[in-house]
């Protein structure tokens, strides 16, 4: 079966969007390919434990496997900062503390942010 391919855009997208699944804080997309030759998207999200930082980054494994793996996951065991390089897009997952010291949001504050899509409202049981 034929591998399904993704634009740097989309492979962003789907990277935020598997974050949101395990409830990760404040997740965002900097397009960086402006402003570097490493990637064209950083994906920052942020676990409140080291297990949910563990979970999205599992989580984003697995809701891209189907459209190849990652080139490299550096920090899973620790579960306090974990980078998943996809080539054209690179993941960052931090416990809070690390994020906020490290702050590549400010690093890379001249990157523009992208639009996270909308969750689908939640609909009241009857």
């Amino acid at each position: 079966m034929p591998e399904v391919t993704l634009t740097s855009l989309e492979r962003a997208l789907k990277c935020a969007e598997c974050a949101l699944d395990k409830k990760g804080v404040d997740v965002k997309i900097m397009e960086i390919a402006k402003i570097s030759t490493i990637a064209d998207y950083l994906v920052i999200a942020t676990g409140m434990s080291d297990k949910q930082v563990q979970a999205i980054a599992d989580s984003v494994r697995k809701g891209l496997k189907k459209f190849g793996k990652a080139n490299d996951i550096e920090g899973v065991r620790e579960g306090k900062w974990v980078v998943m390089d996809y080539g054209d897009v690179l993941v960052h997952i931090f416990v809070d503390e690390l994020r906020r010291y490290y702050d590549l949001d400010e690093l890379w504050g001249d990157a523009p942010l992208i639009d996270l899509p909308e969750p689908p409202p939640l609909i009241p049981p009857r």
